[in-house]
């Protein structure tokens, strides 16, 4: 148990014996350190129902804790009824030795355990991952990664984008350029290899996408290509199975590059074979009507105070849409994977298709009230412009070319602060890479998720301040001094109570992560996690500023000590695992 939720259930039971309600115990970290540790907050609350003035039922409670309990040190009472509290030394210190022994630091498996799954990323066929990518992985992958280090079972999925109108706009732009491939001309057979390239793909969609926009008769080439593509095409499937194979290749190694993995690689032509099932089943239960020759599902219910647009099923063309592929991908997931959870990590602008979704997904009986369906929204990247991050000829930025970017930035770092530059090559160009990927990530996830930032190269790969390096730096600084002190011979021991303030405030912040991880997962939130692991490496630079390890003369001290070091490091890296980022052995 964890010293918060301990405190809280000793001030619950406090609340209870005067006849409240105990969740009124809940117990936080003080707003105000230099008055307490922790205060309660309940007897505001609990004040109405009680017909007593708030301070007088806070009173009553402080009396009880102060009576009761031997593990605080101070219970006051301020304000109009706030419950001040700070432990005593040694509970902090037998706190953080349990923190030390166990596995999980403290952190408690959910129960129940959900299947939770987070879609993000979000790559589609013949287009490159660029920055608008970015965010959705990094945050997505951060969630992943906290659900199951909280016990959930998590299923990491791109939904690969595969079925849609664009693979109509590059097939269409495929035969202009190359009308004499075998794909528009006969029945078969078909090359195992296609000479068109990822590079021309990268380089024909947005030509025919703009195109789409203002030619008519483009338009309506592209939707029948992917019409007949849906409807089974031999020569655009094995075209469409090309595409799909060089883009994914692609799109894996800049995963792989930003560390990041899937348990699936699905993509909307998974569910190909149920679109016309899940439509049929629609139609039968009277929930699928047509309009304007498009087959549609109304999500508008009584009490709407907005016009809402229907999920449309099928365009008057017989061509299946997004909204029905991720209709069937739910049903996908909720029925054959027992999906509990499902979030779908996207930028805000998509709000409106997630509403409908999960409106349509509700009223068809797809995904029950039980079934939790969030849209986990985010801002946008902006360049120094304040507008979405462009190259300078204002395309968009490749995620390849960013990774390399901010990989070079890292060198240059490195080199400027003469960090790593004696090692091999091969260890100084890997010290980089995680340094950039630090850089990038921490950059993207300190920030509130739902709000735009600047993306500031300069800033993120700094040494110093809250980034992403400066958190890897004060982890390799600790591991150092573990080495140094294994070097000479010195042992870790038992943590003592503290003597000193540095001490008390390390020991504090490292027994928090139970409920910073508690409150990152509630609120899908990585940026909770990001700012604890910055709080925690400024308070242990302050500690070893004034504990120099190796130089202290108690023995016993000197063993609290390292213990200390090492629970900080197994925090930091665990945060910073969390958020994604791997740290260098050394640096």
């Amino acid at each position: 148990m964890s010293l918060l939720s301990e405190l809280s259930e000793l001030v619950g039971r406090a609340f209870g014996d005067i006849g409240l309600d105990p969740s009124l115990g809940q117990v936080q970290v003080s707003d105000r350190p230099e008055l307490a540790q922790f205060q309660c907050n309940g007897a505001l609350a609990g004040a109405k129902s009680a017909g007593r003035p708030p301070r007088e039922l806070a009173e009553e409670v402080a009396a009880k804790l102060r009576a009761e309990s031997s593990m605080l040190e101070k219970v006051e009472v301020a304000g109009p009824g706030f419950i001040n509290l700070s432990v005593t030394d040694a509970t902090l210190a037998s706190f953080v030795n349990a923190t030390a022994d166990d596995p999980r630091l403290g952190v408690r498996r959910a129960e129940p355990a959900q299947v939770v799954l987070v879609d993000y990323a979000g790559p589609n066929v013949a287009k490159a991952m660029h920055v608008g990518h970015i965010r959705a992985t990094i945050i997505g992958d951060s969630l992943a990664r906290l659900f199951r280090f909280l016990g959930h079972l998590v299923i990491r999925d791109p939904h690969f984008g595969d079925w849609g109108l664009q693979m109509g706009q590059v097939i269409a732009a495929i035969e202009e350029r190359w009308p004499d491939l075998p794909y528009f001309h006969s029945d078969g057979p078909y090359p195992d290899e296609s000479p068109v390239t990822l590079a021309d793909l990268q380089e024909l969609y947005p030509i025919s996408a703009a195109r789409t926009e203002t030619d008519e008769a483009w338009a309506d080439r592209a939707r029948q290509i992917t019409v007949d593509l849906q409807q089974g095409h031999p020569g655009y499937r094995a075209l469409w199975r090309h595409m799909k194979a060089v883009s994914e290749e692609s799109q894996r190694r800049d995963f792989a590059d930003l560390g990041v993995e899937f348990d699936l690689w699905y993509g909307e032509s998974d569910v190909a074979d149920h679109l016309g099932p899940l439509v049929d089943r629609l139609r039968r239960k009277g929930l699928a009507t047509e309009s304007d020759g498009a087959l549609i599902l109304p999500v508008v219910e009584e009490g709407d105070n907005r016009e809402l647009p229907p999920l449309i099923l099928e365009t008057s063309k017989g061509a299946y849409l997004y909204g029905t592929t991720d209709l069937a991908t739910l049903d996908h997931r909720v029925h054959d994977l027992g999906v509990n959870v499902a979030l779908y990590v996207v930028d805000a602008r998509q709000s409106d298709h997630f509403y409908v979704l999960f409106r349509a997904a509700r009223k068809a009986g797809i995904a029950p009230e039980e079934v939790v369906l969030e849209h986990i929204r985010f801002g946008t990247m902006n360049g120094p412009d304040g507008k979405p991050f462009k190259t300078r000829e204002g395309g968009v930025v490749a995620l390849a070319d960013l990774i390399e970017m901010i990989t070079e930035k890292a060198r240059q770092r490195l080199q400027e602060a003469d960090i790593a530059q004696a090692y091999p090559a091969a260890e100084r160009e890997e010290i980089a890479r995680q340094v950039g990927v630090a850089a990038l990530k921490f950059g993207d996830l300190i920030n509130n998720r739902t709000s735009d930032y600047l993306f500031d190269l300069d800033r993120f790969s700094s040494f110093e301040g809250k980034t992403g390096p400066y958190l890897q730096y004060g982890v390799v600084r600790i591991q150092s001094i573990e080495r140094r002190a294994t070097e000479m011979g010195l042992q870790a021991g038992p943590v003592q109570p503290p003597g000193l303030d540095v001490e008390r405030n390390l020991m504090l912040a490292l027994l928090r992560l139970p409920e910073v991880a508690e409150r990152a997962a509630e609120l899908r939130a990585p940026n909770h996690l990001a700012e604890y692991a910055f709080e925690l490496t400024a308070t242990w630079n302050r500690f070893y500023e004034t504990c120099r390890i190796i130089d202290e003369s108690d023995p016993a001290r000197r063993g609290s000590w390292i213990t200390l070091a090492g629970l900080t490091r197994r925090v930091l890296v665990t945060v910073l695992e969390l958020l994604g980022i791997e740290v260098p052995e050394r640096m």
